[in-house]
Parts: C-alpha cells; structure tokens; sequence
C-alpha cells in the first residue's frame, strides 16, 4: 500500500504536491490524444452512414454502436474531441486577450481611463453571456468561427477584473517606482514589469473559461447553432434526444465526453491554484 502511494507522491512532487492538477492533467492528455488521432483511428467523415441505425454499444465493429441514421459513435465522439477543445481554447484566448488588455491598462493608469474601461467591463457583465452568444451566433450565421467570437467577446470581464486588481498591487512595487524613477516609458513597464507580475490569477481562471466555453459550444450546438458541417458533442445530444427512451446511448456517450473534460479543465484549476499558493509549496517541501 506504501509503495503506490509513495510513487504518486513522486508524480505529484514536481507539480507542487497538488493531485488534482495531475489528474486533470491526465485526463485532458487523453482528450487531446484522441482528438489528435481521430482521423487515423477513424479516418472518414464521422457524418457518413457506415452501418445500420440504431446498433447498441458492443455491435462487432462499432462497439459503441450506431446513431438514428447508422454513423459511427466512436467515431464521432473522437472527432468532437477535437472542436469541442479547439472551441474552448480559442474562445479563453481570445476573452484572455481582451481581458489582459483591459484590465491592464486600467488598473496600472487609472484615472479616467480605469473609470471609462471598468465602465465598459460592468456593461458586458450585465448582459446575459449566453443570450449574447446566441445573438451573435445568429447574426454571423453558425459556424466554428463565430462561435468562438461570440464566446471569446462575452467572457473577458472576468479576466479583466482579475488583472486590474493585480496591476494595481503591482503599480506601487518598488521595482516598478524605480523603474519610473530611471525614466521608462509607460508602455515598457506594463510589458515588463506589470504584466508578468500579474498573470498568475489568470492562468488558473484561464481553465475555468475553457471549461465554460466547452459548455456554451455544446449548449448553442444542442440548440442547433452549431456548425452545420462539423460534428461536435452538443450536436450529437440534440440529435439523440430525439431518441432518448429507446436509445438513451446517443445522448448519454456524448453527454459523459462533456462532463469528463469539463471535470478535466476544473481540477486543473483547482490544481493551478495549489501550485500557485506559496503556503502549499512549503508544505510540500517539509
């Protein structure tokens, strides 16, 4: 019994002692493998008709057998992998973009500038962000793109907090007063002193946002807002729910692909934030 654990003590010791960040890490490694060789373990279209309909998991050759009109559900369980987490990381990057910008400038100028940008920030949180989505979506026409757009511009708030808070700690270092004190210029501080300084709140609300946009994308997908080209987890729920009492499968494979990777992303959180608390680190070192 010593020995498994001394060994996961081991695997966790690089990261900080923190077990959830090394779960997480395993399970969205797996997500990722699957997502990477989807075309060379299932090298068709997952929309083609390969078999007959409704073929329950453990079929011969489908084991997890078939949807209504006979594709593949492991097949397109893989290839969703791959939408549903490029969705989540464009989107987070795109609102982690916005966010830093703002949040940035306004907690390291303030003034006027952090009056007229937390103003701005207060009016995006006061939309509904999924209602905005979809109003996006609808205006932009379905599509991967504009499904990350219309995340990625209603999540940056968050962000934006986050870093102005940490700008304005920031701002008053000492480092930071010598550096005004030498002469450089604001643009140069932010880029180097304040902004790396700041960063590390966001890393692990980064998570939380992918997580957040992998939900949103398989919700507007289950609506029928989703890119009508591509297959994606939501888009496989809505299509089974139309078959729920009698193939319940449909519904519930893809269903357990959202849930994991979101559980993924938020102990990966949840680990990022032990691996940043100091407190933690010196326990981990006595």
């Amino acid at each position: 019994m010593s020995l498994p654990m001394n060994r996961l003590q081991r695997l966790v010791r690089p990261l900080g002692g923190s077990r959830p960040l090394l779960v997480g890490a395993l399970i969205l490694g797996v997500m990722l493998a699957a997502a990477l060789l989807a075309n060379w373990l299932y090298p068709r279209d997952p929309l083609d008709i390969v078999a007959a309909a409704n073929l329950w998991p453990g079929t011969p050759g489908h084991f997890l057998g078939t949807d209504m009109m006979g594709r593949d559900m492991a097949s397109g369980l893989v290839h969703s992998a791959g939408v549903s987490l490029a969705v989540g990381f464009f989107a987070a990057l795109l609102s982690v973009t916005i966010g830093i910008a703002v949040g940035v400038v306004a907690g390291y100028c303030g003034g006027w500038a952090d009056d007229a940008l937390m103003r701005a920030t207060e009016m995006f949180q006061t939309l509904p962000s999924f209602l905005f989505s979809i109003v996006l979506v609808v205006i932009l026409e379905p599509s991967i793109a504009s499904i990350i757009f219309a995340i990625g511009v209603t999540a940056w708030p968050q962000i934006a907090r986050l870093v102005r808070a940490e700008a304005m700690r920031v701002r008053n270092a000492e480092y930071v007063t010598a550096a005004r004190t030498i002469g450089l210029p604001g643009r140069r501080i932010i880029l180097r002193h304040v902004l790396p300084n700041s960063l590390a709140p966001v890393v692990v609300a980064t998570s939380v946002l992918m997580a957040n946009a992998i939900l949103t994308e398989a919700s507007l997908s289950f609506l029928g807002l989703g890119d009508p080209s591509v297959i994606s987890w939501g888009s496989m729920i809505g299509m089974g729910r139309s078959t729920l009492r009698t193939a319940w499968y449909m519904t519930a494979l893809p269903g357990a692909a959202i849930f994991i990777t979101v559980i993924s992303f938020m102990l990966l959180g949840n680990g990022l934030n032990d691996y940043f608390n100091p407190r933690l680190k010196k326990q981990s070192a006595r």
